[in-house]
């Protein structure tokens, strides 16, 4: 499922990412690879602050519709 479906408080593990290479290079950058666990911390606005590889980033709704994660219950 799309990373924007997921709830506050879950985590799930990140096995695709969609999008043109400049997008997939941006969000590799941030520490969204395939494998990497990610939890939504919360929802802002339409925004999500995500915590990812001892970080916290903050993205959009569109930018999280592009990572898949499985393990995660919507």
């Amino acid at each position: 499922m799309p990373l924007s479906m997921v709830k506050t408080g879950m985590p799930g593990t990140i096995y695709k990412i969609n999008g043109r290479d400049h997008t997939r290079r941006f969000l590799e950058g941030l520490g969204f690879v395939e494998g990497e666990r990610v939890t939504v911390v919360s929802e802002l606005g339409g925004n999500l602050i995500l915590q990812v590889k001892d970080a916290r980033v903050a993205l959009d709704r569109s930018m999280a519709n592009r990572i898949w994660v499985e393990d995660a219950v919507g």
